[in-house]
């Protein structure tokens, strides 16, 4: 009877199975669609209305719209190394859609997401425009505070997902947060396994 009781004790101080949060993949894909879908189309609509011709003022000292080709990363960095940074972007690319279905929390999907759209959205222009595959310069368009770049690079909404989705991801990880829902999993193991250890404590041995 007593071996019955150790055994059923034991038993009971180990932690339940824990339940995942869903998968967030659809949130991670609506994110990367909608985001790549405006840059596609603020990119279209520029050339073809604004460029060759003289800024725009959009609101007067704090946003300009002033076409330009980049040949360099995000903000006119790397000029020069197009190819280099074709497939850079393009290993981003595969990366992030072989991690996408692990995906279980809200905040990584929607800066993966961006990210995604980002890194998709300059390498369209890297493949197929001008000068040649992985050799196109970048359609930048967005100039803050003064026309011509004068007080800030022009970059597009490309740029702008990436910056915003890396920001999320900083923040996710300052507050221990991964990808997979595992802040939310180790917390409620954690919680149970206290609980189990405290009942284990407070439950008087039948011996005695």
């Amino acid at each position: 009877m007593r071996d019955n009781e150790n055994v059923s004790t034991e038993q009971s101080t180990e932690p339940a199975a824990v339940s995942l949060p869903p998968r967030r993949l659809a949130i991670l894909v609506g994110v990367a669609l909608l985001a790549l879908a405006l840059d596609i189309t603020t990119k279209s609509l520029v050339v073809a209305n604004l460029e060759g011709k003289d800024p725009v003022t959009v609101l007067p000292g704090v946003l300009y719209f002033d076409v330009s080709r980049n040949s360099g990363a995000a903000f006119s960095m790397a000029t020069g190394m197009t190819w280099i940074l074709s497939l850079l972007a393009l290993a981003i690319v595969v990366g992030l859609v072989w991690a996408a279905p692990r995906l279980r929390s809200i905040g990584w999907s929607i800066g993966l997401g961006l990210v995604l759209a980002g890194a998709f959205g300059n390498l369209i222009d890297r493949i197929f425009r001008a000068p040649g595959p992985l050799r196109g310069h970048v359609v930048d368009f967005i100039s803050v505070f003064h026309p011509w770049g004068a007080g800030f690079a022009i970059f597009n909404v490309a740029d702008s997902c990436i910056t915003v989705g890396a920001v999320v991801i900083v923040l996710m990880g300052l507050l221990g947060k991964d990808y997979d829902g595992g802040v939310a999993r180790r917390a409620k193991l954690a919680a149970e396994q206290l609980t189990t250890e405290q009942h284990a404590t407070d439950t008087p041995d039948s011996a005695s």
